[in-house]
């Protein structure tokens, strides 16, 4: 299931979204927002795959919102105004609604999400083998990697930059951190929205960041903090 948000600050236009979401059946609705700013606070706390969101809401609108976004979900934007389809379309918007949409317009953008979603979790990367490697495809073509040479990862938008042992440029693939982070070993793990690291690859922790190497001084996200200080802490030896 596509865990999606829908965010319009019309009550009626977001009931008819939330309806059209609940008839969708690789939809699943995690909330119903009426500002930017509350579907900020969802997104700080729950995992979203896909938003529905209307452009013309005060305060932020829709596309500076998704522009403000550090790694933003798949989006469809809704609006009665035609002008801001191309906008859309710049900041990598799935699809556009114009207002207003029925149920069978409203599905064919879903099935656009539905296509990208499983194009990014599910045909680009095989499982961890016995031998602790992964096939992953990247620049058209499909190179093995040993688990144990990755350092660590950051998301970038719909794509991932995985760093690698004795590799100066880091490997550009297509595909959701979700969807990596399920299938690395328990020595991984997520710090922050945007990185997963090797644990074993630490060299210091420096209060609020994770140090790689003299280039990678990594943030830890508020969400993932409590979990690595419990892993820290079950390492730590001394006062």
């Amino acid at each position: 299931m596509i865990r999606c948000l829908a965010i319009d600050d019309e009550p009626l236009a977001l009931k008819q979204l939330v309806n059209y979401i609940e008839q969708t059946p690789w939809l699943s609705l995690v909330a119903a927002c009426q500002s930017a700013n509350e579907a900020l606070d969802c997104l700080n706390k729950e995992s979203v795959d896909a938003m529905f969101v209307d452009i013309n809401m005060p305060d932020l609108n829709g596309l500076d919102f998704v522009r403000s976004l550090e790694q933003p979900p798949l989006i469809v934007f809704t609006t009665a105004y035609p002008e801001y389809a191309v906008e859309g379309f710049r900041v990598s918007a799935v699809d556009y609604l114009l207002k207003p949409f029925g149920l069978k317009e409203f599905q064919m953008a879903a099935a656009k999400v539905k296509k990208q979603y499983d194009m990014v979790n599910f045909s680009q990367v095989s499982q961890v083998d016995e031998d602790q490697a992964i096939f992953l495809k990247t620049e058209h073509k499909v190179v093995r990697m040993d688990i144990s040479q990755i350092r660590y990862v950051e998301a970038m938008s719909e794509y991932l930059k995985i760093y690698l042992d004795n590799q100066i440029k880091p490997l550009v693939v297509l595909l959701s951190m979700k969807r990596l982070e399920d299938s690395l070993p328990r020595y991984f793990m997520r710090i922050h929205r945007s990185y997963i690291i090797n644990l074993k690859k630490i060299q210091e922790i420096n209060k609020n960041r994770v140090i790689m190497d003299a280039e990678a001084y990594l943030p830890i996200g508020d969400l993932y903090r409590e979990r690595f200080n419990q892993y820290i802490e079950s390492k730590f030896l001394g006062k």
